[in-house]
């Protein structure tokens, strides 16, 4: 097993760039940008390719130096990196000396703004060694941040020699400027095709460490360093990659943003201590933090994933969320984690996963139960002792009706961390199944988009690891919804009318055929949907656009 990470290493502030140029005229379409060797001495990444880049110096919040900063405020920069006030303009300082210190490009631009002409930024690589800020005084220099587009944010995980706390921008290559490694830090320097060098690192020829392969794979859509350039500038959110370990029956594992995992990681384990698991076990209780608790059932399956999740929430008094199945063995490992201090029963709704061992876990506790009845056709055993209303507060979670899956259902927001407990509302890996007539689609999508007004901040989903970024994750889903109701109405143009079951192939092709006959449930909340809204009319012969909006 590996060695667990050195939690108080912090990493260090460092600032890298990605010059960009069109290559040359038959060398291949697309922008080019300019790499470097590191040499194999390195304590860092020792022998890797990689952007111009290092640590932010002191003098780089120098104010003398920040006062020649030119195209971008503090505030600006501030808000658009996210840290603290005073702290973002020397990240742009720092880009633009290491550009010059390491790969021999000059970026700044004078007093009035223009770039250097070819042969004067030549004659000034004598002052490649000397002190940024006194170079830039002495030539009255000035650090064109307005030309710099902020573009990715990595953060070294832990356990390595060394950690950086990177942020990544692009700029354009001044004209003339070929640009050299510094025979020092860095031993090669090229200019190469994005993708030229991902295929190359295939090959094993070159090694790329995973921020460098992600930033080349963004900028190998680009037909031309300009349009690369202008996206990178446009962006609004930049997402923060912090990779982390965690320990499963697998060992020691590192985990990165893409994962399912990772969110969860890191809010079970903001230390960075790497002890944190990474498995869902059924029945072993996993202390997602102070307040609560998750624990899983042995039900896992096509539609419950790892199986469904039960969270003990409190300390001195215990709220649980979802008891779960009807299964004893589930009901014990309750009981235990709730070790006597079980006060409260919350149900998010009424399918058969999550709301029948409510009457069980009362009578061994006592606790009261609540939630909304059940429809007819769901958990009959269902009976609560207090009907919760839309905003109501029980134990410091207060519910929220979110109808759609299920007319009845309801999400809890424990108010003091911000996590929101979304039942089936919203799941970790997979999209939620609606189906009529108690499901309904059209309740389902209000539903999402009256969440973004919520101030969440994690997910705990009734399957599966927790969820980060939570507004962004809502408006996938909206925008996931909305786009397979647009495959309905082209199914619907080219080859209505038809009835429900020749639709499913054609608007769930991307689809596993198995996953069919649920796909054929949404489809029909789709089709419910459209209906409703006077777009889609149901006849003998199936399902059929209607003629307005044909035309529309």
């Amino acid at each position: 097993m590996a060695a667990l990470p050195d939690a108080k290493q912090r990493p260090r502030p460092a600032a890298t760039i990605v010059l960009l140029r069109d290559a040359a005229p038959g060398s291949g379409a697309g922008p080019e940008v300019l790499m470097l060797q590191r040499t194999q001495n390195a304590a860092f990444l020792g022998g890797a390719w990689v952007f111009p880049g290092g640590s932010l110096d002191a003098a780089d919040a120098d104010p003398a130096v920040l006062a020649r900063v030119t195209g971008r405020t503090e505030e600006e920069a501030g808000a658009k990196m996210q840290v603290a006030a005073g702290l973002a303009l020397p990240y742009y300082v720092a880009a633009v000396r290491e550009c010059f210190e390491e790969a021999g490009i000059l970026l700044a631009t004078t007093a009035q703004g223009g770039h250097l002409a070819p042969d004067r930024a030549a004659a000034l690589m004598r002052f490649r060694d000397a002190p940024f800020n006194v170079f830039l005084a002495t030539e009255d220099l000035y650090v064109p941040a307005g030309d710099l587009a902020y573009f990715g944010h990595w953060i070294t995980a832990p356990g390595r020699a060394r950690r950086f706390d990177t942020r990544f921008f692009v700029a354009l290559a001044p004209a003339g400027q070929e640009g050299s490694h510094d025979q020092n830090e860095t031993v090669h320097s090229m200019w190469v095709r994005p993708q030229d060098a991902l295929d190359r690192a295939e090959k094993g020829e070159i090694e790329l460490v995973t921020a460098t392969q992600t930033t080349l794979r963004e900028l190998a859509r680009f037909d031309d360093a300009r349009k690369a350039f202008e996206h990178a500038a446009a962006l609004v959110d930049i997402d923060e990659n912090r990779a982390c370990w965690a320990q499963g029956s697998q060992g020691t594992k590192l985990f990165r943003r893409t994962d399912p995992q990772y969110f969860e990681i890191h809010w079970s384990d903001p230390e960075e201590t790497g002890t944190s698991s990474y498995e869902i076990v059924p029945g072993v209780p996993k202390r997602l933090d102070r307040l609560v608790t998750r624990l899983t059932a042995p039900n896992p399956g096509a539609m419950t994933g790892s199986g469904t999740n039960t969270y003990l929430v409190g300390e001195a008094e215990i709220t649980v969320i979802d008891p779960g199945p009807d299964l004893d063995s589930h009901l014990v490992k309750i009981l235990e984690a709730g070790a006597g201090r079980i006060r409260r029963i919350l149900c998010t709704h009424t399918h058969l996963d999550h709301s029948p061992a409510a009457a069980k876990l009362k009578a061994a506790t006592g606790a009261q139960v609540f939630g909304r009845p059940a429809p007819a056709g769901q958990d009959a055993t269902f009976q609560p002792d207090v009907v919760l209303e839309h905003g109501q507060r029980v134990a410091g979670l207060r519910a929220i009706h979110t109808p759609g899956h299920a007319s009845n259902h309801l999400c809890y927001l424990l108010e003091e961390t911000r996590m929101l407990f979304t039942g089936d509302h919203v799941m970790q890996g997979s999209t939620v199944v609606i189906n009529p007539p108690d499901g309904d689609m059209r309740a389902y999508l209000k539903s999402l988009e009256a969440l973004l007004a919520e101030d969440v901040v994690i997910i705990a989903p009734g399957h599966g690891f927790l969820i980060g970024m939570p507004h962004r994750e809502l408006r996938r889903l909206i925008a996931h919804r909305l786009s397979r109701e647009a495959k309905v109405r082209r199914a619907l143009e080219r080859h209505g009318p038809a009835p429900l079951e020749a639709l499913v192939p054609l608007v769930y092709d991307d689809v596993a055929s198995r996953m069919h006959r649920w796909a054929a449930r949404s489809l029909s909340a789709h089709l419910g949907k459209l209906v409703a809204e006077g777009e889609v009319v149901e006849g003998l012969d199936g399902f059929a656009l209607v003629e307005s909006s044909k035309e529309a």
